[in-house]
């Protein structure tokens, strides 16, 4: 890779980290293993610079890397997935929002891995309809009716009922 590709590449890295290793602790649920599939999607994206450069959406080639990279641990061997919370910056007066993103967090928890990917790239993200069926490979048809799924699992789900999520968090709203 020439100098300037790399100078991009890392620049690329540097302003993508931390988003692309919260992602990948919602589609993991433990810190360690999120930093090795973000850092393992990295490699990949460095590998193929050329082709997620010119890409129409570079993050959402990079997601579509990362949501490959968490199925490829699947494959190779069985992974005990155990969602925990998000790891928050609580403060004494947010504890409600921070009850609420655990009960969030623990209902991700049972839903099946494809839909999981897609409302965390929907809407932790913040992809839109197109980008996340991009990163998930699979159609924009698809994505709306795996995101219809796992919003209304979400809705009904148990660990949610004693919370004040609205709508709007659940997805009705996007």
């Amino acid at each position: 890779m020439k100098q300037a590709d790399e100078a991009e590449f890392h620049d690329f890295v540097v302003a993508r980290w931390p988003r692309l290793v919260r992602t990948a602790y919602l589609l993991t649920g433990d810190r360690h293993h999120a930093e090795d599939l973000a850092q393992n999607a990295l490699t990949r994206a460095y590998q193929g610079w050329a082709r997620v450069r010119a890409a129409d959406s570079p993050d959402a080639y990079l997601h579509r890397i990362l949501v490959r990279c968490n199925a490829g641990r699947f494959r190779r061997h069985r992974v005990a997935e155990h969602l925990v919370e998000v790891p928050e910056r609580a403060h004494p007066d947010v504890a409600d929002q921070v009850a609420q993103r655990r009960a969030l967090v623990a209902a991700l928890q049972d839903l099946p891995l494809k839909q999981r990917a897609i409302v965390v790239l929907r809407f932790w993200s913040d992809l839109s309809e197109r980008e996340t069926a991009e990163a998930a490979g699979c159609s924009v048809g698809s994505v709306k009716s795996q995101t219809h799924r796992a919003l209304a699992k979400l809705r009904s789900h148990p660990a949610l009922a004693g919370t004040r999520l609205d709508y709007v968090t659940l997805g009705a709203g996007k």
